[in-house]
């Protein structure tokens, strides 16, 4: 096949693939589009009222619990019993606080110069002036709170403690109690968000407080220079980052009333899983589309380029007075077969005109030799 023959063929092929792939696959590309765009505006508003959620819940959560320790705090340290500052008194009021609330381990009492005046556990007095809890109120503080690893327990603590006041508001001590974290930590880490998600407290230090990871829990973990606490410590409100195990994360974040931070979070490819899926979806139906597009343009593009060919042949040799070739489409009922029936008129009219020039120029003849 000649140069030429290739170049038109390849010509027609171009077109038809062309005109289909402009009616089949830049619609179905729009569609993906619109689509894939949707989605991601619908699972973004999901992702968005799902760990947002979450965190507003455990941080409310939070807030509660720590409420309602402060209230008994202050209910206790208003009683006849704590105002007395009486060391044997104390501690008989101080053993029904750690009786009643099953989470405090410890209550106890320090008098103005940090010296233990009562415990609830008749464990030997204790010099307790040196504690940040017990500073935060000598300096003004309504509530002073530490989170610890328990000297007691050995397991990571919370302290809170407010002021023993008199009549005058004067401060007669400080009343504190030590509590277990184990519940709230276990009611933060056994939220479930997805597969992959989960939730875990921070102090204002970016100081762990309970976390899925024991070790990261009992070793009160430093994580002021995390991602998370950064974009708190900024005002952000969500974040993403890659964490530990080089996954990308989406973090959202709250914070308590005590400045406490609340961290709620779901790995990248779990939350867009279904657009991955949708996207993965369409590729292979565009593939399969400019295949069978491909497929179709290229048989198409012979049945109509061998037939051209053949009828450009044809009238290519009566242009030249060959009139012999015969016309095999013009038993087609489309537009080709309306072209080789037009030709196929052409030919036997040029027929006709040769025949009739060819009559005259033999009467010529005949009448030049009668002459």
């Amino acid at each position: 096949m000649s140069d030429k023959k290739i170049q038109r063929k390849l010509s027609i092929f171009q077109k038809m693939f062309l005109t289909m792939m402009l009616v089949s696959v830049i619609p179905l590309s729009t569609i993906w589009v619109v689509s894939t765009n949707t989605s991601t505006y619908q699972i973004n508003r999901h992702i968005d009222s799902q760990l947002s959620g979450v965190v507003t819940y455990l941080a409310s959560y939070v807030d509660s619990w720590v409420d309602m320790n402060k209230r008994m705090l202050l209910q206790n340290a208003a009683s006849n019993d704590i105002q007395s500052m009486d060391s044997t008194i104390q501690s008989q009021a101080l053993a029904l606080i750690t009786r009643f609330y099953k989470w405090n381990y410890l209550a106890f009492t320090v008098d103005t110069k940090g010296n233990n005046i009562g415990r609830s556990d008749g464990k030997p007095l204790k010099f307790y002036g040196d504690r940040s809890y017990v500073k935060q109120i000598f300096s003004g503080e309504q509530f002073g709170k530490q989170v610890l690893i328990g000297k007691t327990s050995g397991k990571p603590a919370f302290v809170l403690s407010t002021a023993i006041q008199d009549n005058r508001q004067k401060i007669k001590g400080v009343l504190a109690i030590a509590m277990s974290i184990t519940d709230l930590s276990e009611r933060i880490t056994n939220t479930r968000i997805g597969r992959s998600g989960k939730a875990f407290l921070m102090d204002n230090d970016g100081k762990i407080i309970a976390h899925q990871s024991p070790e990261y829990t009992e070793s009160r973990k430093d994580f002021s220079s995390h991602a998370t606490f950064k974009a708190s410590m900024q005002g952000q409100h969500s974040v993403e980052y890659v964490d530990e195990e080089g996954k990308k994360v989406i973090a959202y974040l709250k914070t308590t009333s005590d400045g406490w931070i609340m961290v709620a979070q779901l790995d990248h490819d779990e939350a867009y899983l279904a657009i991955q899926q949708s996207n993965n979806d369409a590729m292979i139906l565009l593939s399969i589309t400019i295949v069978l597009v491909t497929i179709v343009a290229f048989l198409l593009a012979r049945r109509l380029s061998n037939p051209i060919r053949n009828l450009t042949r044809v009238a290519n040799d009566i242009s030249m007075g060959s009139l012999t070739e015969e016309i095999r489409e013009v038993g087609r009922t489309d537009e080709l077969g309306a072209l080789a029936q037009s030709i196929d008129r052409l030919g036997t009219s040029v027929k006709l005109a040769i025949k009739k020039l060819s009559e005259q120029n033999t009467d010529m003849a005949n009448k030049t030799d009668k002459t």
